[in-house]
């Protein structure tokens, strides 16, 4: 489920701006210079890629003490990031038709070709290494499994399913409305990651440990139970965290998350967008 939100969100964030960019040339009679947006997509997509299998192989070859910081890291650096993505979508989500279309116009005005496949490519781009480390943070204190990458997958797919729709005009997105509802679920997600990377620096003895276990719900081991393994996996629960995981995880959750509901909730007038 985690791998899914995550590249639901973020293949949704691209689809979308692949769609404004092929929508707004069509729109313009430019029909033909449709191809570059492709080719700066597809780069971006084997970067991306790239970017993921280095990671992937860097953080799974580590043993011991390296690995628990590495994995540490990886674990508030996706924190962080998660966090920046959603409020950045959630305040320009209005604005992204227009400033998509600003940017193809001045991609043509400047060189046209080379120009117009940096604006596809930059903007997918960013997409895409985020979603590389979100995967790879989804495997944090936790074995990595066939179904986190066909949740990976069926979220690219449904993503890629509602680009299409967005294009052609069959799908009336409420973007301010979709991005609130993902960004809550995302925040969660990245309260689990600040949890697990203080779990990590506790085993590499780079935090006190103080109290083990703060509660102990058995019931919902994600090891015994298909409703704890689900909670675990979207929201970072854990049914025996120590006091310091405890703290963290509410400490970053409780004003994120109102900070993003108040941010979110002073938009009163529903936009719905189309390419």
């Amino acid at each position: 489920m985690a791998a899914f939100l995550v590249m639901l969100r973020e293949g949704v964030e691209a689809a979308i701006i692949v769609a404004l960019l092929l929508g707004y040339l069509h729109r313009i009679d430019r029909r033909a210079d449709g191809r570059w947006v492709w080719a700066g997509t597809i780069a971006a997509a084997l970067v991306s890629l790239g970017v993921g299998i280095v990671l992937w192989n860097t953080v799974g070859d580590l043993e011991g003490f390296a690995e628990e910081v590495t994995e540490g890291l990886v674990a508030f650096v996706a924190a962080g990031l998660l966090t920046w993505m959603v409020f950045w979508m959630g305040q320009r989500a209005r604005h992204l038709r227009s400033q998509m279309h600003d940017q193809v116009d001045a991609a043509l005005a400047a060189g046209g070709a080379t120009a117009l496949a940096m604006v596809a490519f930059v903007a997918v781009l960013r997409e895409g290494v985020e979603s590389a480390l979100f995967i790879i943070s989804t495997t944090v204190g936790a074995d990595a499994s066939a179904w986190q990458l066909l949740g990976g997958l069926a979220g690219l797919l449904l993503a890629a399913a509602i680009g299409v729709g967005f294009y052609l005009g069959s799908a009336s997105i409420d973007l301010r409305a979709f991005f609130r509802l993902t960004g809550v679920l995302i925040i969660l997600f990245a309260a689990g990651l600040v949890s697990k990377g203080v779990h990590e620096f506790q085993e590499a003895g780079l935090f006190p440990t103080v109290r083990e276990h703060v509660w102990d719900f058995g019931l919902l081991d994600p090891a015994d139970s298909t409703l704890g393994a689900f909670l675990g996996s979207l929201f970072g629960w854990t049914p025996r965290p120590s006091l310091l995981m405890a703290i963290a995880y509410a400490a970053y959750l409780v004003p994120v998350l109102l900070v993003f509901l108040r941010m979110t909730s002073t938009v009163t007038r529903p936009q719905h967008a189309t390419a």
